[in-house]
């Protein structure tokens, strides 16, 4: 299918899993632990220099952001697994997080985003493990891929292949907000399940 990907438009943000609409079209998730650019990412596959507020502060979303973009959904779910965030924060994110994936939503995809520079954190393989556990469909964008240098790019692919459980049968996209790098797969991947 078609889509204008410069159409997008921001379409409201939910703090507590209580407020979550019905779900009325498909959505495509992203999720990623604190500050690995899913903002970034977003603004960048819809040609946007700030639909989503890009934050030099870790842990800064923390809430479940919806775009429109015709005919489905983009929904940014907050970073998890930052440290310095009060324990009643924390409980609340993994309350927002655990209750839109347990939910009875049109879920198509998750964008699973991972650092390219480090190992997945613990926090990133749990999110792995139950997706793959609970059968969600998802693709792992690996980000800040302009930050290596091609020998440590294969060394860290090399790295998450035995990192990552199941990884053979995961597709991996290598990203970079600053190049474009990774994109045009991305947008594919949109396209062909905005159906």
């Amino acid at each position: 299918m078609d889509i204008n990907f410069n159409t997008a438009e921001f379409v409201r943000s939910y703090g507590e899993y209580s407020q979550l609409p019905p779900s009325e079209r498909t959505e495509i998730a992203f999720a990623g632990r604190s500050n690995v650019g899913k903002s970034s990412l977003i603004n960048k596959i819809l040609g946007r220099k700030s639909l989503a507020r890009v934050s030099g502060v870790p842990g800064k979303t923390a809430t479940i952001n919806f775009y429109r973009l015709d005919p489905i959904y983009l929904v940014d779910l907050p970073g998890y697994g930052y440290a310095k965030v009060a324990k009643s924060d924390k409980q609340r994110w993994s309350g927002l997080i655990e209750g839109y994936l347990h939910d009875d939503r049109d879920l198509a995809l998750i964008f699973q985003l991972i650092d390219m520079r480090h190992p997945p954190s613990a926090d990133d393989l749990q999110m792995i493990d139950f997706m793959i556990e609970s059968e969600i469909p998802f693709v792992i964008v690996f980000t800040k891929a302009d930050k290596l240098k091609k020998s440590e790019r294969t060394e860290r692919m090399e790295g998450f292949a035995r990192e990552i459980p199941m990884f053979d049968k995961i597709t991996c996209i290598e990203f970079s907000s600053q190049t474009g790098e990774g994109t045009e797969r991305i947008r594919d991947i949109i396209k062909e399940l905005a159906i």
